[in-house]
């Protein structure tokens, strides 16, 4: 078995999605005083390599990083290169993923290589407003498309697995969303347009301008992972099987974790025991 890696290292450098604080980390003790080194961290759970909980953008309180089963985390899927589609603020579309290559089979996990990585920190290529505020994504087409597949979940090597342009960066960075209305003609709020979709707990029907991979997604339980990266290279096209590992963690809406591709191994995933099921008993 070949184990690859898919996850950014981290460090008091990894940057937080747009508004979100960056990472701390310091010495609550040290060795030539207390005779043992114990650090700590002060950080984000949308930082570096990280999955989305359900309860990061629904009212789902079991939604949460304990709550999903291992066999769920870990499972059969394949690594899907569009790299040669892509563009600032690009629009990821069902037909550049069915034209891939990519055996791409219901129920898989789904890894998107855009090749946004590349502008991630420390990567010879860094810029990070590139990678935050350029970044391409799907359109609502995808996500009917994801659902209808089974998608078991999905990631991608950008900042958010939402567009750029279809998240409150919009809002942050007016500028920059003057910049797209002139180049599309259109304001970020009119060219990706409305959704709507029905509150699971209250039968409320809702009605949004962004983040439709974030609201609308996880309430049908299509969760995904965010700044992806590594050797992601190493696996494009290929078929293995797939790993994210957060904190086993009650009531954590999201988690940095490592994502890993299992190559040569045999594909058939069963959780065994409660806590591989995140069965709780009480």
């Amino acid at each position: 078995m070949k184990i690859v890696d898919l996850s950014h290292v981290m460090n008091v450098h990894t940057p937080g999605w747009v508004g979100y604080a960056g990472n701390k980390m310091y010495y609550a003790q040290n060795l030539q005083t207390q005779m043992i080194v114990a650090q700590r961290i002060d950080t984000a759970l949308h930082v570096g390599t990280h999955f989305d909980g359900a309860m990061h953008a629904t009212d789902n309180r079991h939604g949460d990083m304990a709550h999903l089963p291992l066999d769920y985390l870990v499972n059969r899927g394949v690594v899907v290169d569009i790299s040669k589609h892509m563009h600032d603020w690009a629009v990821i579309t069902p037909e550049m993923l069915e034209s891939s290559g990519a055996d791409i089979r219901e129920g898989d996990i789904l890894i998107l290589h855009t090749g946004w990585h590349r502008h991630y920190e420390g990567q010879p290529q860094q810029d990070l407003v590139k990678y935050f505020c350029y970044h391409p994504g799907p359109n609502l087409d995808t996500l009917h498309w994801m659902l209808q597949r089974k998608i078991r979940w999905w990631g991608m090597d950008t900042g958010s697995c939402d567009h750029a342009m279809n998240t409150s960066i919009r809002n942050m960075r007016p500028d920059l969303a003057a910049e797209f209305t002139r180049k599309h003609g259109q304001t970020p709020a009119d060219f990706f347009g409305t959704f709507e979709y029905t509150h699971k707990k209250s039968g409320r029907r809702v009605r949004q301008d962004m983040f439709p991979f974030h609201s609308w997604a996880f309430q049908e339980g299509l969760l995904h992972a965010e700044n992806l990266g590594g050797d992601i290279e190493l696996v494009l096209g290929k078929r293995c099987l797939i790993g994210a590992f957060p904190w086993r963690y009650e009531g954590l809406e999201g988690c940095p974790c490592r994502i890993v591709c299992f190559l040569d191994t045999d594909m058939s995933v069963e959780a065994v025991g409660d806590a591989a099921k995140a069965i709780f008993s009480r």
